[in-house]
């Protein structure tokens, strides 16, 4: 059985869980709603405040869609209950971050600043040098995040660039001077 798979996830009050034919899962909370076609193949019920997938076989291809079937749903149930974010940090001499609206001026060290709009469902928030992605859907918040980041990634010797907050710049020696 599949460890992550078998466990049942748990409803929170306020939340509800719908599964529709197809296995379409709608859920929905104090933050928003989410829809998602999942698997057909696997069998999700709603039981006692808890859902539970099910795979109707031991195939290599069940065994790996039962783990993240179960993921799905509670990240589903996450993301309305609370919520999800993502941390970057804007580092370097003269690199800024600004808002406006829903639109995000980055000013990276290129002879123009990169602007990016807010995909739907998604909020960003700079105080300083940090950059806030917050959102309901796991993937999207991620997604977006990482987009954000690929504008200027950060660079091994000085560490500027755009990086997660969370994340760690392996640094390198630079050159040295012959004597």
């Amino acid at each position: 059985m599949s460890r992550i798979g078998r466990l049942p996830v748990a409803i929170p009050a306020g939340v509800t869980v719908e599964v529709a034919e197809g296995n379409k899962v709608t859920v929905k909370g104090p933050k928003g709603t989410l829809v998602r076609d999942l698997a057909p193949e696997m069998e999700i019920k709603v039981e006692e405040g808890h859902v539970v997938v099910t795979r109707p076989n031991d195939l290599k291809r069940m065994k790996s869609l039962h783990g993240l079937t179960r993921t799905l749903i509670s990240n589903m149930v996450v993301g309305v209950n609370e919520g999800y974010t993502k941390v970057l940090e804007v580092n370097g001499v003269g690199y800024k971050a600004a808002k406006a609206g829903k639109k995000l001026t980055l000013s990276l060290g290129y002879s123009h600043p990169v602007e990016m709009v807010d995909p739907e469902g998604l909020e960003t928030v700079v105080e300083g040098n940090k950059i806030t992605v917050k959102g309901i859907d796991k993937e999207k918040v991620g997604q977006y995040a990482a987009e954000i980041r690929d504008k200027r990634r950060p660079e091994p010797y000085k560490g500027k660039g755009i990086k997660y907050a969370d994340e760690v710049i392996r640094r390198k020696v630079g050159k040295t001077g012959k004597k």
